[in-house]
């Protein structure tokens, strides 16, 4: 298997971005405006571009690809493969004020948020959670889950999705 080299993990994240432009048309939103909710990324290890993560690397934030929209901005940091098999995909999120990233929802892969500043609330599964900053939140598999910021500030957080969905 390939080890992924800078360009493989360009190629991924501009992938991320393309996905979320491909959204917001989806959406009918105005060519210029910003999209009204955040792409839910595709599952870890679905792309056909999702490489063996099997060297190490670091991410500088400053070179992470932003996609802005309404309720804030993501930045994509990776996605692929682990050399044992396991599907990763990892992100970050700065929501604003009363804001939510998209609508609660559901899927196969499980997923932990790490919340770095901010009053995030959490939908686990109907019940609401508030966690700030330095909690985690998990989301298992299959279980109705969704976030909202309900500080009065800007809420930054980290999504690291584990599994696949197929």
């Amino acid at each position: 298997m390939d080890a992924m080299n800078r360009r493989d993990l360009l190629v991924a994240l501009s992938s991320f971005a393309a996905l979320a432009a491909a959204s917001a048309e989806a959406g009918g939103q105005e060519p210029g405006s910003l999209p009204e909710t955040m792409a839910v990324p595709a599952s870890p290890g679905s792309a056909p571009e999702d490489k063996v993560l099997s060297v190490s690397t670091t991410f500088r934030f400053e070179d992470l690809p932003v996609v802005e929209n309404a309720n804030g901005e993501t930045r994509a940091v990776t996605r692929g493969v682990l050399p044992g098999g396991e599907a990763v995909e990892m992100h970050e999120t700065t929501l604003l004020p009363g804001h939510m990233p998209h609508l609660p929802h559901q899927h196969k892969h499980s997923e932990f948020m790490l919340v770095r500043e901010g009053q995030m609330e959490f939908e686990n599964n109907g019940t609401p959670q508030r966690v700030g900053p330095g909690g985690v939140m998990y989301a298992a598999s299959m279980m109705l889950h969704g976030l909202k910021n309900v500080g009065t500030t800007t809420a930054n957080y980290f999504v690291i999705a584990i599994g696949r969905d197929t």
